[in-house]
């Protein structure tokens, strides 16, 4: 049985990528890091637990990906660049063949951002991951909850809704049978980052924030520290083509879009007089983003469907019927 160093040693430690600001990493009791001058640090900790996050018996690489996709997408929502990453992870036993499979989805990702690892620590108990991130971001420039004015307009990037079908079919054997639903269950584990994204809209955005619990709730914490309100129209969230030939409709697939968790998208508000950079810098980064709604003084969230209120209680909020 391989004992804690020789774990370290063989699958922590074999990282390529070697930052020029990271003067010691893994091997002493700490990791020596330089951060470049003008910048604010961003830092960010999640942990992932078996039975709650990820099943014991997902595709190891998936696992290691959606580890490092929560993580990264809490920098993007910041528009901070990921810079180092230490991880505490804790195994029922020293699982050698579900080791590789966790780093070769861990360092493949994190090479895509030029992540390092620094360090971290493994002990034996129930599955569980922890990692803490950290980016740079210049003085002044980290995107914020607390910016939204009224006018602004809401946008999100890429398409919603994927990540919760994926869980259905994973919680659900009988959803295992419809159209996409082994696509949709690899987008539930290995959702896209947008650390580019975040760090393009530094000084266009008023407000950001990653859809990591729903746009519904995400959105209200934008209004929450903003002190403002927010129309959503419904009709024009963006939505996969899976997703629609999954829930054979459109309407459907944009009732997940509003409620699905860990997308890791980020939802985002826009003065008027900034729509136009903004949408030209991100197709030239090669992201869909698609205005959705608007920021109001109401300090309450209303839902629209073509141009027409609907009447459901936005917390309780499931299926669309107006």
């Amino acid at each position: 049985m391989a004992g804690e160093f020789e774990l370290i040693s063989k699958y922590f430690a074999k990282q390529k990528l070697k930052r020029s600001d990271v003067e010691l990493s893994q091997g002493d009791d700490c990791a020596l890091l330089v951060s470049p001058p003008g910048t604010q640090i961003a830092v960010s900790t999640d942990s992932l637990v078996a039975g709650t996050h990820f099943l014991e018996n997902a595709n190891p690489k998936w696992v290691g990906h959606k580890a490092l996709a929560s993580n990264i997408s809490d920098l993007a929502a910041m528009g901070a660049e990921p810079a180092w990453v230490s991880m505490a992870i804790s195994l029922p036993e020293p699982d050698e063949q579900w080791l590789e499979g966790f780093c070769e989805g861990f360092f493949s990702l994190a090479d895509s951002h030029n992540l390092q690892l620094i360090g971290g620590d493994t002990t034996r108990g129930p599955l569980s991951i922890t990692l803490t991130i950290h980016g740079f971001v210049p003085e002044t420039q980290a995107l914020l909850r607390s910016g939204a004015k009224v006018g602004d307009k809401v946008f999100v990037s890429g398409t919603l809704g994927d990540s919760h079908a994926g869980l259905e079919v994973i919680l659900n054997k009988e959803k295992r049978l419809l159209p996409h639903a082994s696509e949709l269950e690899k987008r539930h584990y290995c959702a896209n980052s947008r650390a580019s994204l975040g760090m393009l809209l530094r000084g266009k955005a008023s407000s950001c924030i990653d859809i990591s619990d729903g746009l519904i709730s995400d959105i209200k914490h934008i209004m929450e520290r903003s002190n403002v309100g927010a129309d959503l129209h419904c009709d024009r969230l963006p939505v996969s083509l899976e997703l629609v030939e999954f829930c054979e409709g459109k309407q459907t697939a944009q009732s997940y879009a509003l409620k699905s968790g860990e997308e890791y998208e980020l939802c985002f508000t826009v003065p008027k007089h900034l729509i136009e950079s903004v949408c030209l810098a991100a197709k030239n980064e090669g992201v869909q983003v698609t205005e959705v709604g608007e920021i109001t003084d109401s300090q309450t969230l209303k839902l629209f469907r073509n141009n027409k209120a609907l009447q459901e209680n936005v917390a309780g909020f499931d299926h669309f019927r107006s």
